[in-house]
């Protein structure tokens, strides 16, 4: 690959850190609406809860698809076509109040165009236009953008609902999802084909090699217990501040305080993945999550306790990300990382939809998530170990 001139960095990490942003705000801030539409509408929590599956699933299903157009055609017309799919599914949601129409709206139209705006598609064209040695820490810049996009848009989703009710909050975050257009213009670039040869096979050899990869599975292992935790927790963690009897404030403040530790998460897995192995930096991020799961376990439940609750699992809330690409173009290149990353990302997904769904299903059926909280701390051990026996080979201390 070309080496990309210096000052390419960041036009291309800021367009794409806002694009994230915008994308992941806008759809990390649906779970504060569950209330909200079913006080509204009476269509029943675990109904909701589907929905918001189905967008946990569509949000990872059209990450391998979207990250081959990307690839095979550049990303600026995938990315315009994900926008007005997030825009319409948004602003018909209010329009379609049931359970099918929230599928249909919130479940697939949004899901879809978060889907192709995020990280398969802009990680990899990222990766096209910068050198190696540059893509480890513009990776990590770029997923800071998710993280402050949750940051920002939680409380601001919950003064919308406040001010406008649930509908008027829908059509303003569906304005707001304009803001991504201009900014697909700023990311530019050259389509792959021109900065990196394809190699023998195409596509579909990559995929099938890849496939067939023992460290390229258990990485897919690890991702799906990575996307039950964070479905889980966007989806129902203001529902565990309901039954704590806190304010729903305390709800929306605790997403955006996720977000915001997460920023300085995924900074610093940026800067780590230069300097350390990835495999050995995602296992200490799932052992801490599980950790952090027990002692918010045992202690009180107070407004308090769910902020340093929030602080301690965002450090690694998405900082997985930057290392799981990272092994990928580690493994097998960055022609078709946007394909390959985004395949881990539809598994990340699968897990995301069991995480929101059986959290639904828990609390109608048991009253409370005593057993989900459970069963996130087991697959984050699981996912801790799943990543040791990677093939990775040792940094190299000698480079600069």
């Amino acid at each position: 690959m070309t080496a990309a001139p210096v000052f390419r960095f960041w036009p291309v990490a800021l367009a794409a850190a806002a694009i994230l942003m915008i994308t992941n705000g806008v759809r990390t801030s649906f779970g504060l609406f569950i209330a909200p539409i079913d006080a509204a509408t009476g269509i029943g929590i675990a109904d909701i809860s589907l929905a918001l599956a189905f967008a946990q699933l569509t949000w990872g299903a059209v990450q391998p698809v979207a990250g081959a157009f990307s690839d095979r055609y550049g990303a600026a017309r995938v990315l315009v076509t994900g926008c007005f799919l997030l825009i319409g599914g948004v602003a018909l949601a209010p329009l379609l109040p049931s359970a099918f129409g929230l599928i249909l709206t919130i479940g697939i139209l949004a899901s879809l165009g978060a889907g192709i705006g995020s990280f398969s598609v802009l990680l990899g064209a990222a990766a096209h236009q910068l050198p190696p040695n540059r893509q480890g820490l513009a990776s990590g810049f770029i997923n800071a953008g998710s993280s402050f996009g949750q940051f920002l848009f939680a409380p601001l989703a919950q003064a919308l609902i406040t001010l406008l009710g649930w509908r008027g909050a829908m059509w303003s975050m569906a304005l707001i999802g304009l803001a991504v257009l201009p900014l697909i213009r700023v990311l530019g670039g050259s389509t792959p084909h021109q900065s990196q040869p394809s190699p023998p096979g195409g596509l579909k050899r990559a995929v099938v090699e890849a496939l067939a990869d023992r460290s390229y599975l258990l990485l897919h292992a690890s991702f799906f217990t990575c996307g039950f935790h964070i479905a889980f927790l966007i989806t129902h963690l203001p529902g565990e501040v309901n039954l704590c009897g806190l304010p729903a404030t305390v709800a929306s403040w605790s997403l955006a305080i996720i977000g915001l530790s997460n920023i300085f998460g995924s900074l610093a897995a940026g800067w780590w993945v230069g300097r350390y192995r990835s495999k050995y930096i995602l296992f200490w991020m799932y052992a801490s999550r599980a950790v952090a799961i027990l002692i918010y376990l045992a202690l009180p439940r107070t407004d308090l306790n769910f902020y340093l609750f929030a602080a301690a699992i965002g450090f690694s809330w998405l900082a997985t990300v930057p290392p799981t690409a990272r092994l990928v173009s580690k493994l097998f290149g960055t022609r078709y990382l946007a394909t390959l990353f985004g395949l881990t990302l539809l598994t990340h997904q699968i897990g995301g939809f069991f995480g929101a769904w059986l959290g639904g299903l828990a609390l109608t059926r048991g009253g409370d998530y005593t057993w989900m909280w459970y069963a996130d701390t087991v697959l984050a051990l699981a996912a801790a170990l799943f990543n040791l026996p990677i093939r990775e080979a040792r940094m190299d201390r000698s480079s600069p």
